[in-house]
């Protein structure tokens, strides 16, 4: 099979016209205001509260310090429930609060955490519930809710992958205590770099501006022993133009993953995921799980063997968190961890971005297709 001349990375960020960017950050010159909360950055904030169909928002340089934010926030102090089969931000944030990660495994129809396996890991230390939205694809939400209510436990939302997400009409932002969402250069929706948190109860959002501000309440007056994680404007006006395309990206990729569906489908030992009944995806990721036993050949040889010939996938999530380094030493339940231990050392995500051209995926399915007959 004929390699490419060109290299297909497994995303590539979205960006609308120069001039477009050029036209919305004009208004920066006349101004001169740059950062701490300008003009921009409230209107954003506005036109994100309409599109998430949420209450309450705060927006953040990035995801991982509105993470940190919110932990600190909500006073969590002890052990929090989450996920291994997530990015090293999810398991940090709790860490650099000084809490204790405790981790639950997932469930293998949709990669999310275990509801059923919640409550056996809960003790008189547990304070909250972390679980993530993997790939956008939403947890169950309802029995995390029954089980924190139960225990009194607060949740916070890892909904990095899950902007645009709804479930029977209601934005994913509005579950939980708190829902974070990462706009990296890299996600649906991005600030090139940024985040956000989403909530419901108003009070949140004196501590989430301070914590962000240095604390400062005013020209005299610091109250809090804050960070500084302020969005600037140059990146709320991304945020802005990218918005007016947020739908097309998501219809654009909903197309994409059809496609991959379609053309994977008879092949054995692939799988990979399906739509969930009353849920709006945003197709943000397409992880596929390679079971050597049929395919005859494992993910890292498919890995290894695509980019070969120019096709770049990522091993998305492995290693899990709990086997980082930096946390060999936290004692708890890592042996009961045996479906996120069988997904890490199988799922791969194949090449996803709004304008990648559809020859280009029957070539990637051709090519794994080609690879299993090797």
């Amino acid at each position: 099979m004929k390699k490419l001349d060109k290299k297909i990375m497994v995303t590539k960020s979205f960006l609308p016209t120069y001039e477009e960017y050029c036209k919305e950050i004009s208004e920066i010159w006349d101004s001169h205001w740059l950062t701490n909360m300008g003009i921009k950055h409230e209107t954003l904030k506005k036109e994100l509260k309409n599109f998430l169909k949420v209450s309450n928002i705060s927006l953040y340089t990035n995801g991982h310090l509105a993470l940190e934010a919110a932990i600190k926030g909500l006073k969590l102090s002890g052990e929090i429930i989450t996920t291994p089969f997530t990015f090293a931000s999810t398991t940090h944030a709790i860490t650099r609060n000084g809490a204790r990660p405790v981790f639950c495994d997932i469930n293998l129809e949709n990669f999310t955490i275990d509801t059923k396996k919640i409550e056996s890991l809960i003790t008189d230390k547990t304070v909250a519930i972390l679980p993530v939205h993997v790939y956008g694809t939403p947890c169950n939400v309802d029995e995390i809710e029954k089980i924190a209510e139960k225990y009194n436990l607060k949740v916070i939302y890892d909904a990095a992958h899950a902007f645009g997400v709804e479930i029977d009409g209601n934005g994913i932002a509005n579950y939980g205590d708190v829902s974070m969402f990462s706009f990296h250069a890299t996600k649906v929706f991005h600030t090139i770099e940024g985040g956000a948190l989403t909530y419901n109860n108003e009070e949140y959002s004196k501590f989430f501006r301070l914590e962000k501000n240095f604390g400062i309440a005013n020209e005299e007056s610091v109250i809090e022993n804050g960070g500084n994680a302020k969005m600037n404007e140059f990146q709320a006006a991304m945020g802005l133009i990218n918005l007016r395309y947020i739908e097309r990206g998501i219809q654009r990729r909903k197309k994409i993953v059809e496609i991959y569906r379609e053309l994977l489908r008879d092949i054995e030992g692939i799988t990979y995921l399906k739509d969930m009944k009353n849920v709006k995806h945003n197709y943000a990721y397409f992880p596929i799980v390679i079971d050597k036993n049929k395919y005859g050949k494992s993910r890292d040889e498919v890995f290894e063997k695509l980019k070969e010939y120019n096709v770049f996938a990522r091993k998305y999530f492995y290693p899990l968190t709990s086997d980082f380094e930096c946390y060999k030493d936290i004692e708890g339940n890592k042996d009961n961890l045996k479906n996120s231990k069988y997904i890490s050392n199988r799922v791969m995500t194949l090449p996803l971005y709004e304008d990648l051209e559809m020859k280009d995926v029957e070539y990637i399915c051709e090519l794994i297709n080609y690879i299993k007959m090797l």
